[in-house]
């Protein structure tokens, strides 16, 4: 009977809502919160939430906005917000930096100046027209360009044209295939590589044989190769720099000077004036496996790059090297010993290895005698914002763009700190310039534009945007995860979960789309496998854990209203104390992200949560109770709420209830002061 009446004040409370927005003297934005409620209680009371009461869950019931934001909050059961951070174009590393996603953060991707006499001339015209700050800059550039090569040398083969040509091992057998950079020009040197010519090159045959390669691979294990990883990007690498690598490095060394620096004076005459001008700058062997199955599309950090396969095809399922332009399911061929050279600016990944183990070995280059100064100037522009210092980043990267106005990487590194100054219509502007440079075809910069569209409320071009991104890039989670929560809002339910399950499958580890994943699923009255998605959420991502504690408390609280509805009291009791214990260990949890200098506005939000839903998990315990007719369990239950909640009257009114219905009439009249007493200081104070 208790069920049936609560369900009838319910619908009266709807009766009574509508007849509240027909009065004329409630003001229209009033009857606005009063729709948003209303919608609320009806997507909750159908799900099974019946004991819901705004007048225990918002002490002030004359605030209708926020009562409104509380409800559609429980009728959201908290979904996270989407990735808000601009793609940030990055790059993999070098051994002598960390890398941050970012697209301000290009380790390998510039420098220009140096070389031939119209280059001179252009830097020179543009220090004069630039003034000194722009000359300093070139200055500095220079000075680091001589470091990095004198440090080079440190670790590394340099010689003299006469002993490589004298030591140069015979590959004139070696033919190569070669493929277009695609519609953007190298960052620096554009106009003397000749672009566009097709300017990626691919060997069709080995430089060693298969067991020389697994000598190499054997050398670097003992020296502790499979021991370290880092991070680039979204994953992380497993495999180490040759600098670690010393036995290895001694290999490495001959083949340059015999072998590889020959090869590229050969392949690029136009920018390397003989071999001895060529420097290895950071060199690296990576190992790729089901762990670390992949890395993210980026550009490398030198003038050229090299990657070299040191494993059979036929020893692994998956991998291989892509160029975006090309499409990411468009893989070179590369068997062990074969060699990919380049300029390091072309935007590239590695496919996931699916099986097995795939090893290569990755260098970037300089040019003794060319100084790069674009990607120079970007590096130091994306340092300072990096240190926060973002005039003074935005300005390297604009003098970059006068070096060369074709740099995209440029564009889209102040298109991501005009974003983040939330100045979305210039960001738009840079963004949408990359992208028309690259015909569209760099999924990080439509990632960009999708953020910066919903950013300015334009959600249908903001999905278009994100859309195009996957056809590219479709291993791209924060992507995926971010257009599913665009195809939830628009209502598209089943195409954004389709969206979370990419996600986790890409990411087993992301705990947001776990998590809305089960909101998704929640909604729909699938609270069985919402569950099972939120629990996900708690085991695999701490930073996400307390936020999906919250989400299972709201699941366990409505199965619980569910099972009393339908007179089981049993599983009632059981599942709103599963409510209570994830809301307890959740709340520890909020308090310190919220003390952390990393909250955001979702752990304030789901914080502002929790007393309203741990005293509705103690009234809906208690009443569980006394329909079961243990007063003294309920008393119990009501007492802890006040220990809980001191100094909230609803939690002494509860109390004074079933002590009046137990015949404890001096305590219950004590609670009820106390409650009434609450009231009128939180009325006097407006709380």
């Amino acid at each position: 009977m208790r069920d049936y009446c609560t369900t009838r004040l319910c619908v009266l409370g709807i009766l009574l809502h509508k007849l509240c927005l027909a009065r004329s003297d409630v003001s229209e934005e009033d009857k606005f919160h009063q729709h948003r409620i209303q919608d609320a209680k009806l997507d909750l009371w159908k799900r099974g939430a019946f004991f819901l009461d705004e007048g225990m869950l918002f002490p002030d019931l004359s605030d209708l906005s926020s009562i409104a934001d509380g409800m559609e909050m429980l009728a959201s059961r908290g979904r996270l917000a989407p990735i808000r951070k601009s793609r940030r174009y990055h790059t993999i590393p070098t051994s002598e930096r960390t890398v941050e996603r970012s697209s301000a953060w290009s380790l390998l991707d510039l420098r220009g100046g140096g070389g031939s006499v119209a280059e001179a001339d252009k830097i020179s015209a543009l220090c004069e027209r630039l003034g000194p700050e722009f000359a300093a800059a070139i200055k500095k550039n220079e000075e680091e360009h001589i470091a990095d090569c004198k440090k080079s040398c440190e670790s590394f083969y340099c010689g003299g044209v006469d002993e490589v040509s004298s030591k140069q091992d015979s590959f004139d057998n070696i033919t190569f295939v070669s493929y277009s950079m695609g519609p953007v020009p190298p960052e620096d040197f554009a106009s003397d590589f000749q672009f566009p010519l097709d300017i990626i090159k691919v060997s069709k045959g080995p430089y060693f044989t298969p067991e020389e390669a697994q000598e190499v691979i054997t050398t670097a294990e003992s020296e502790g190769l499979s021991n370290n990883e880092y991070q680039s990007g979204k994953y992380k690498l497993g495999g180490d720099w040759l600098l670690n690598l010393p036995k290895t490095r001694e290999w490495f060394n001959e083949k340059l000077k015999t072998v590889w620096f020959p090869t590229l004076a050969n392949l690029f005459p136009q920018i390397i004036s003989s071999p001895d001008v060529l420097r290895a700058h950071s060199v690296s062997l990576l190992k790729y496996n089901s762990s670390h199955p992949r890395t993210d599309v980026h550009i490398d950090n030198g003038i050229l790059a090299m990657t070299i396969a040191m494993t059979p095809s036929n020893e692994y399922v998956g991998g291989g090297t892509f160029f975006e332009h090309m499409g990411n399911d468009n893989v070179l061929p590369m068997d062990v010993g074969f060699g990919t050279f380049r300029p390091g600016s072309v935007r590239h990944g590695g496919h996931r290895v699916e099986k097995g183990t795939r090893y290569i070995l990755g260098s970037f280059l300089l040019i003794e005698d060319r100084v790069e100064h674009v990607r120079r100037m970007k590096n130091r522009g994306s340092k300072l914002r990096r240190e926060g210092n973002l005039e003074e980043a935005m300005k390297h990267f604009e003098w970059a763009l006068e070096i060369n106005p074709k740099c995209t990487t440029c564009l889209k590194d102040l298109a991501e700190i005009l974003h983040f100054k939330k100045d979305f219509s210039n960001a738009e502007i840079r963004i949408r310039k990359a992208l028309e440079l690259l015909e569209n075809q760099d999924s990080d910069a439509l990632f960009t534009l999708g953020l910066i569209l919903s950013e300015q409320g334009r959600d249908e071009e903001s999905i278009q945007a994100y859309q195009k991104s996957v056809k590219l890039n479709a291993e791209d989670a924060e992507l995926c995860y971010n257009l599913g929560i665009k195809l939830g809002a628009r209502g598209n339910v089943e195409e954004e979960m389709d969206m979370y399950q990419k996600t986790t499958e890409i990411d087993p580890f992301f705990g947001g789309a776990w998590l809305n994943w089960g909101t998704a699923l929640a909604e729909k009255g699938n609270m069985e496998e919402a569950e099972t998605k939120f629990q996900k959420a708690v085991d695999c991502c701490p930073d996400v854990a307390p936020k999906a504690m919250l989400n299972l408390a709201l699941v366990y609280q409505s199965t619980a209203g569910k099972f009393a509805a339908t007179g089981n009291m049993e599983s009632a009791l059981k599942d709103v104390k599963r409510a209570s214990e994830h809301l307890d260990k959740a709340k520890p949890l909020l308090d310190a992200a919220s003390a952390s200098e990393n909250s955001d506005d979702d752990v304030q939000r789901y914080l502002s949560q929790y007393k309203p839903l741990r005293l509705q998990a103690h009234k809906l315990t208690g009443q569980i109770l006394a329909a079961s007719r243990d007063f003294v369990g309920c008393e119990a239950e009501f007492r802890r709420a006040v220990e809980n909640f001191p100094n909230e009257a609803v939690a002494w009114d509860m109390l004074a209830r079933v002590l009046d219905i137990q015949g404890k009439q001096e305590e219950a009249a004590t609670a009820k002061q106390k409650a009434s007493t609450l009231n009128a200081i939180n009325g006097a104070f407006g709380i």
